[in-house]
């Protein structure tokens, strides 16, 4: 697809839209193991499904047209992809990473790649001067997440790329929270960006998966090497169902969005509220660099309760929005991250980032904004403490 068509029909018709063979408006599910070769070694472009699927080769198209990219790779997980491009690194090697960041990525490199040599350092990616100090000729690549998960902070991604650049080291984005139709690290200068599919792409609770997208002709062919390795691919039903997904992605943001904006707006109003986090609001830090680089500020809000509040007794007491990990599906979820999507991270580690045990983590789904806002004021208010506030 042309680079320039609008990003809502590239959603339909980017990538391998069709099928060859049949000419069918939806890729098929080529679910196989195998393919015939005519003689050893000659076959139709396809050998062995962790090699190459057609199905997950459409999608991986797909992605790489939507975040103007070359190439895309499409994993189980999200933790799979980002543990596919880690294994671009070597023992010895150190990566800086934020310091707001998922606990299972944090898990993943404290726990996992640690143990093999690839050092971390945790830094406030919002502060350029930081990033900048952490440093060193050991550092081989920045791994950012804009906005972060929880606190939703905002990094400036040309100012991650221009210092990766200069050191002659990868940049990497997280770009989970926004998908490619608010954000597209690339253009910015960023190497490689991956993505939980499983949450916004994808937008129905329904699949598993994760993506990585690169420009570089040496990081496709260095990625792709890994991903058929590693083997962690992923499968061709959920190939199907993520470019299904996909397709409605504009249209499901949209609405992710203005039902955001609407319980944003009643929480800053409230007496209940001690803090709300969201990068559309003119006072979240960062938001001058998140309208200069992002189209919104997305459907993801963090938020903290005055003093006198039960959480437990607030999550008791929701009927539409689900306690539950995960976001960016069509349904309204709620989290407490320091007990659950972040508990791997220590407590000293959580509480320097800012990651307190009263913060509450809030996907907006795409129900009616009437009855969310009931929903979590109704519930708000059941949670006070003997009647306090």
């Amino acid at each position: 697809m042309s680079k320039r068509e609008n990003f809502a029909t590239t959603l339909i018709h980017g990538g391998i839209s069709q099928d060859k063979h049949t000419g069918a408006v939806n890729i098929p599910i080529y679910q196989t193991s195998t393919y015939a070769q005519e003689t050893p070694g000659v076959h139709h472009g396809y050998e062995y499904s962790r090699s190459g699927n057609p199905t997950r080769e459409a999608l991986e198209h797909l992605i790489a047209d939507l975040e103007h990219g070359t190439n895309g790779f499409a994993f189980a997980s999200g933790l799979a992809a980002i543990a596919t491009v880690f294994h671009l690194f070597q023992s010895g090697d150190e990566i800086v990473i934020s310091n707001d960041v998922y606990g299972g990525t944090f898990r993943l490199l404290d726990k996992v790649f640690q143990s093999f040599g690839l050092k971390y350092t945790q830094v406030n990616t919002s502060d350029l001067a930081e990033v900048e100090a952490a440093v060193h000729p050991g550092v081989k690549a920045i791994y950012v997440e804009t906005p972060t998960n929880p606190l939703l902070g905002i990094t400036d991604l040309e100012g991650i790329a221009r210092i990766a650049k200069k050191h002659g080291i990868l940049s990497i984005v997280d770009n989970t929270f926004y998908t490619p139709y608010l954000q597209k690290p690339l253009d910015f200068g960023i190497d490689i960006v991956v993505h939980s599919a499983t949450k916004y792409l994808g937008g129905h609770s329904d699949l598993v998966a994760g993506l990585a997208v690169v420009k570089s002709a040496e990081l496709a062919e260095r990625i792709g090497f890994y991903q058929n390795a590693i083997g962690g691919i992923l499968q061709p039903f959920d190939s199907f169902l993520l470019i299904r997904g996909i397709k409605t992605l504009a249209v499901r943001l949209d609405r992710h969005i203005a039902n955001a904006e609407k319980i944003v707006d009643r929480l800053v109003e409230s007496k209940d509220v001690k803090k709300v986090y969201y990068p559309g609001l003119d006072s979240h830090p960062g938001a001058d660099i998140n309208r200069k680089q992002a189209s919104a500020g997305g459907a993801m809000i963090s938020f903290e309760l005055t003093e006198g509040h039960d959480i437990n007794e607030l999550f008791r007491n929701l009927n539409i929005i689900t306690l539950a990990e995960s976001l960016g599906g069509v349904e309204s979820l709620i989290e407490h991250p320091a007990s659950m999507t972040h508990a791997s991270i220590p407590r000293e580690i959580r509480e320097k980032a800012g990651l307190g045990d009263g913060l509450l983590r809030l996907s907006v789904g795409i129900e009616d904004a009437d009855d969310l806002i009931e929903d979590l004021f109704v519930a708000i208010e059941r949670s006070r403490i003997n009647g306090q506030i």
